[in-house]
C-alpha cells in the first residue's frame, strides 16, 4: 500500500498518486447582482471550475436569508458542471447568524469560508488587540471542526488593518489545525505590504493556506503621492514565481481570481477575466 502524505490544508493523499490541480475559480462581486442561472452561465463562459460567493451583507446572497438563497445558487451551478468552492463573509464571531451561514453551507457541501476583517484601534495596544481576534480564531475555529469546514483569514493591505503584516494572521492561527482554520492568503496584499519580502511570509502562511486569493497591482505616484492601482494580471508587480514556489509546496487548494480594476460592460468584463484565465494558467504551467 503507498505511503501517505500530509499535504498544506491537511488532505492526506497517496504519495504514489499524482496530485490534483489546484480548481481555479473567481470571486463573483463584479457581477453579484446576477440571479442563479445567470451566475452559473457567465461561470461557465469564463471557464473557472468555481466561485469564491459573497453571502455578507450587501452581497450575492444576504446572511439572513441564506438558507433560502443559497441552495438555489448551489443548484444552478451544479448544473453548469461547477460548484461554490469558497464563501465570502463577514463572520468575525460564533453568533447565531455566523452558525446559520456556517450549517448551510457545510449541509450544502460547501467546505471553506473566509472570515471577516478587522481594523486596528489606534488607542489600545496591538497585542491586546491581537489577543482578542486570536481568542474569537479560536471559537471558530471549534466550530469549523464540528461541521467540518475551514475558514480562513485574508491579509488585506492597508494602515489599519489586521493582517496585513501577515505576522499577526500567523500569531492568530498558530495554534489551529489548519484543516479548519487558516488564511486564504492574497498574494497582491501581501506583495503591496511585504515588498521584496513577500517569499518570507507566503513561507510562514504556507502550511495554513485554506485558498489562494489572486490580483495583480502598479504603484502609481500622483499629486497625493504614491498608490497602489489595481491592473490585468501579468501588468503588475505580483510576482509569478510565487506560483512556482507553490506548485513546489504541494499545495492543491482552490486559487481564486480578484478583479478590482475597471472591467466595463458585461461582455468586457467576461473578456477581461478570462484573459486573467488564460495569464494563471500560464504561471501555473511553470
Amino acid at each position: 500500500m503507498p505511503g501517505r502524505a500530509i499535504m498544506p490544508g491537511g488532505a492526506a493523499v497517496a504519495a504514489a498518486d499524482p496530485s490534483p490541480r489546484s480548481k481555479i475559480i473567481g470571486f463573483t462581486k463584479p457581477f453579484q447582482t446576477a440571479g442563479p442561472t445567470e451566475t452559473a452561465d457567465i461561470v461557465a463562459e469564463i471557464g473557472w471550475d468555481g466561485v469564491e460567493f459573497p453571502v455578507r451583507p450587501k452581497g450575492q446572497v444576504d446572511p439572513e436569508k441564506v438558507e433560502e438563497d443559497l441552495p438555489r445558487y448551489v443548484e444552478a451551478l451544479a448544473k453548469a458542471g461547477r460548484e461554490i468552492t469558497v464563501l465570502c463573509t463577514a463572520i468575525k464571531g460564533v453568533d447565531a447568524t455566523a452558525e446559520k451561514v456556517l450549517r448551510t453551507a457545510a449541509r450544502l457541501g460547501i467546505r471553506r469560508y473566509r472570515l471577516g476583517f478587522w481594523l486596528y484601534a489606534p488607542d489600545r495596544p496591538i497585542a491586546e488587540q491581537v489577543a482578542e481576534i486570536r481568542g474569537v480564531t479560536r471559537d471558530l475555529a471549534a466550530l469549523n471542526a464540528e461541521l467540518g469546514i475551514c475558514g480562513g483569514h485574508q491579509n488585506h493591505s492597508g494602515a489599519n488593518y489586521f493582517g496585513a503584516p501577515i505576522w499577526d494572521i500567523h500569531e492568530a492561527v498558530r495554534d489551529c489545525d489548519p484543516k479548519h482554520m487558516g488564511i486564504c492568503f492574497d498574494i497582491g496584499h501581501a506583495t503591496i505590504e511585504g515588498g521584496l519580502s513577500w517569499p518570507i511570509e507566503a513561507r510562514l502562511m504556507r502550511p495554513f493556506y485554506t485558498a489562494v486569493f489572486l490580483k495583480d497591482f502598479l504603484w502609481k505616484k500622483g499629486d497625493k503621492g504614491w498608490k497602489t492601482e489595481w491592473c490585468p494580471l501579468g501588468d503588475g508587480m505580483v510576482d509569478r514565481r510565487f506560483f512556482t514556489t507553490l506548485a513546489a509546496s504541494g499545495y492543491t487548494g482552490p486559487i481564486s481570481q480578484h478583479h478590482e480594476y475597471e472591467l466595463g460592460p458585461r461582455p468586457d468584463m467576461i473578456a477581461a477575466m478570462k484573459k486573467d484565465r488564460e495569464t494563471l494558467a500560464q504561471w501555473l504551467a511553470g
